[in-house]
This record gives structure tokens, C-alpha cells and sequence, in this order.
């Protein structure tokens, strides 16, 4: 057996110990890199994942997204970069299906207090799959959702008449729905209560305003908007990757996110997408079988609830798209 020549050069077997180690919060994602800010000091640093870092029990496209909290060391001083060694547990996701591999998860953003759902009437019109998607999404992981229906301004009657009907079928639920138009300033007091003291995510289709918000809730903050398409009905995606901006007027966080076409749901099984619709699972043990999918079964209590409109149509055709892995999401 011939042996291996030496190269001369000695192997680094050192490792960075536990006490060169820092805790650090993911501020910002761009893909290879992310903006780590030390939760300590509040410098923030320019870093990169030591290796590749793979979660266990998860496939993801991306392993690190805003708002982890993660341990890290310092790499190069002079250009302020780090390594990030570990995430920290997290205390709960948002995810949803990556649009570029079909059997992976994409990670919105961790750790939050709560989720807030821009949705809009017009221009563009957000489709209630959409929204009972990422209702789903958000109960999965039990993180409080609230529904802003932006752009008030636009609407006329009969479209706000359409919006009390659908506070009605959202709000019994738990999700409190707040209306505004933050182009005009309309309304904007209420969220700004929601989001006093916590970390909050912003999430929504391109062109429903996001971003706009955002600057009128954080005076420091400056993102650039689009006017919508016209011809498309459709916005523009003006935020490329997620980032969490500190509200200084309101003691909180927000993190803005691109914005989704598409919703896939992921990482729930069939038989326990029901359990995170308030409502079938409220009656769930009231079905004559107990392993009901509440489609075709006899003496099923959530299809006699449809029946009798105790259960909003849209909202039981929303779960048996996701049952029947269809699309109603866009």
C-alpha cells in the first residue's frame, strides 16, 4: 500500500469553542448571505452558513430565514463578516411549498408573535383559497393571525358590503379583520395598536400594499412601491427578499416579505388539515366516524354545518381543495 505524501501543511483541527461563540438575530436573507444582528450590542454583521447546514426532519430550500436566532463567530474584522455555526430552536414557522422543488419547504420567517395578511378587494383581487391557505399555514404552527383588508379606498358599496360578509364568516373564527387605505392614511390607528411591542410578519400578494404600509408605520423605514398593471389586475414584486425593520415609534418589528403567487401548503398531512380550520375542528368529534374527511361520509357534523350555512361554503371548498391537493390558492 503506498502511503500519502505529506504536503507540509499542517491540518487545522481547531475549533471554535463555545465561548467564541455569539447569539446573533437574522435580520435580512438574500439568499447565500444574511444580515446577522448581535442581540446584545445591536452590531450588525454580514454572514455566511459554516458549510451546510441541514435541518433534521426537514427539507427546506432555505435553512436559515428572518427572525431565526442563530450562534455565530467573527470571521474577518476589517470586513465585518461572521460564520453562522447553529440555529437556535425555534418557537414556530411560517412555510409554505417552495415554488422551485416540489417535495421542499420554503420558511417565510421564524419566531413570530404574529402574522398580519394584506388582502385586497381590487387591484389586485386576493382569492379566499389565498387567504384560508395561509390561515392553515399560520394555525399549523399556532401563530395569531389578523386580516387587512388594504386599499379601502377603491371599494364601492357593494364591495364593502361584500367585506362585512366576509368579517362575518373570519372574525367569529378568531381572526380580527381590520380595514385601511395606508395610500390615503385611512385607519391606520388600529394596526398600529396590533403591532405595538411585537415582532410581526406582513404577508400578501405583490401589489396589495405591503411595503406601502410599512413605510407608514415606520418612519425610518423607506421601501420602494409600484403602481399596479392595469392590464394584469396584478402588482409588481418591489420587495425581492425578506427583511425585519424596527419600528422605533412602536417598539416592535415588522418583516416585510416578497410577495406570493402561490400558497402550497406543507408539512400537514391529509387527515389533519381539518384540525386547523377552526370550525370543522370545533365539531370534529361530533362526526359519526372518527377518522371522517368530512366529504362523503354519513351523519358527518361539518357537512351538515355547511348545509345548514353554520360553515361558510368558501371555507369548506378552501379545505377540500387542500384535501384533493387542487389549486384555489392564487
Amino acid at each position: 500500500m503506498k502511503k500519502k505524501k505529506n504536503s507540509g501543511k499542517k491540518k487545522n483541527t481547531s475549533k471554535t469553542s463555545a465561548v467564541d461563540l455569539k447569539v446573533g438575530l437574522i435580520t435580512k436573507s438574500t439568499g447565500l448571505w444574511y444580515e446577522v444582528e448581535n442581540t446584545e450590542t445591536h452590531q450588525t454583521y454580514k454572514g455566511r452558513l459554516r458549510g451546510k447546514l441541514k435541518l433534521k426532519g426537514m427539507k427546506v430550500t432555505n435553512p436559515i430565514a428572518v427572525g431565526d436566532l442563530v450562534n455565530y463567530a467573527l470571521e474577518d474584522e476589517v470586513e465585518n463578516t461572521v460564520i453562522i455555526h447553529d440555529i437556535l430552536d425555534r418557537k414556530n414557522i411560517i412555510l409554505r411549498q417552495s415554488t422551485r422543488k416540489k417535495w421542499h419547504g420554503h420558511i417565510i420567517a421564524s419566531n413570530i408573535d404574529q402574522a398580519i395578511l394584506i388582502a385586497t378587494l381590487a387591484l389586485p383581487k386576493t382569492s379566499l383559497g389565498f387567504i384560508d391557505r395561509f390561515l392553515v399555514a399560520a394555525e399549523s404552527y399556532n401563530v395569531p393571525t389578523y386580516i387587512v383588508f388594504n386599499k379601502d379606498d377603491l371599494l364601492e358599496d357593494e364591495d364593502r358590503a361584500y367585506l362585512d360578509e366576509l368579517r362575518a364568516v373570519y372574525e367569529p373564527l378568531g381572526y380580527k379583520c381590520l380595514r385601511l387605505s395606508a395610500l390615503e392614511d385611512e385607519n391606520l390607528d388600529e394596526i398600529k395598536e396590533v403591532i405595538n411591542g411585537k415582532i410581526s410578519l406582513l404577508v400578501g400578494h405583490s401589489g396589495v400594499g405591503k411595503s406601502t404600509l410599512l413605510n407608514k408605520l415606520a418612519s425610518n423605514v423607506q421601501q420602494r412601491t409600484d403602481e399596479i398593471s392595469l392590464f394584469a389586475n396584478k402588482g409588481k414584486h418591489t420587495t425581492t427578499f425578506a427583511e425585519m425593520f424596527e419600528l422605533t415609534e412602536h417598539n416592535g418589528h415588522l418583516i416585510d416579505t416578497p410577495g406570493i403567487k402561490e400558497l402550497g401548503i406543507m408539512g400537514i398531512d391529509e387527515n389533519e388539515i381539518g384540525h386547523f380550520f377552526p370550525e370543522i375542528r370545533d365539531v370534529i368529534q361530533e362526526c359519526k366516524y372518527n377518522n371522517c374527511t368530512h366529504t362523503h361520509e354519513p351523519q358527518c357534523k361539518v357537512r351538515e354545518l355547511v348545509d345548514e350555512g353554520e360553515i361558510a361554503t368558501s371555507r369548506y371548498l378552501s379545505y377540500l381543495s387542500m384535501l384533493e391537493s387542487d389549486d384555489n390558492r392564487k
